[in-house]
């Protein structure tokens, strides 16, 4: 069952406008960070690492949480027009399933935006920067640990997405999210706020590993709003009914 309901929602990709979003935001996130970095090349000066700072910061804190709680808007946007809420009530497929499914298809849209924002980021720093060589091997890591922090902020969002019926509402509350990332982190408590947890994993604020040491903390929180996110949605459908 979990397997077409994620058929379903990837029917909702075909010729959506989101996918000029996937391409428009990257792009200006990869602008700005390397028009930030040329700008202090006498404070940036870390090659790779540096661009790498600026590329991720305002990707990590601002324009993925914009992206993350778009697509989840979208996604949510069928089963909140009309009486189509009444249909998923009343359908036997599991109501956790549909969650489930449109967390899948959001991962997936992230990680094509992961890959696309690398992409650009090697572009950048060979073609406007013109860094030597190629990206270090830790900075795919980063990447990948960016996923892992991603996955509890998409999760957050679908949550948002499925409570509140407006489209904007949601999306203004993940770029909020992301702008309270910042002071959190920025008092050393990032670990403990969904929104933040991809800038640390990203690494985008230091060219100096920000996990070092702190591995399993980073994984369990990240494990730990996941789960938590889920288990607040099955506990909202559950008690969700039919709307006259």
């Amino acid at each position: 069952m979990l397997k077409r309901c994620i058929l379903a929602e990837n029917r909702k990709l075909h010729a959506s406008p989101i996918w000029a979003m996937f391409f428009v935001l990257p792009i200006l996130s990869a602008t700005y960070g390397t028009f930030n970095y040329l700008q202090n090349l006498e404070i940036l000066t870390d090659g790779w690492y540096s661009l790498w700072t600026q590329h991720t910061l305002f990707y990590s804190m601002f324009f993925f949480p914009a992206m993350a709680a778009t697509y989840a808007a979208y996604l949510w946007r069928l089963e909140h027009l009309g009486h189509n809420w009444n249909l998923i009530m009343a359908s036997p497929v599991p109501p956790l399933d549909l969650f489930a499914a449109k967390f899948a298809v959001v991962t997936k849209l992230a990680l094509l935006t992961h890959g696309f924002v690398f992409a650009l980021f090697v572009f950048c720093g060979k073609v406007f920067a013109h860094l030597p060589g190629l990206p270090p091997v830790t900075l795919p890591l980063f990447l990948l640990r960016g996923l892992l922090g991603a996955l509890a902020v998409i999760a957050a969002q679908l949550v948002l997405a499925m409570v509140i019926r407006s489209f904007a509402v949601p999306i203004f509350l993940g770029l909020l999210g992301g702008i309270t990332g910042i002071f959190i982190s920025s008092k050393g408590f990032g670990i403990l706020w969904p929104y933040s947890l991809m800038q640390l994993g990203m690494n985008s604020n230091k060219s100096a590993d920000v996990l070092a040491g702190s591995y399993g903390l980073f994984a369990f929180s990240c494990i730990f709003w996941l789960g938590t996110m889920f288990l607040l949605a099955w506990l909202l459908l559950r008690r969700e009914d039919v709307r006259a």
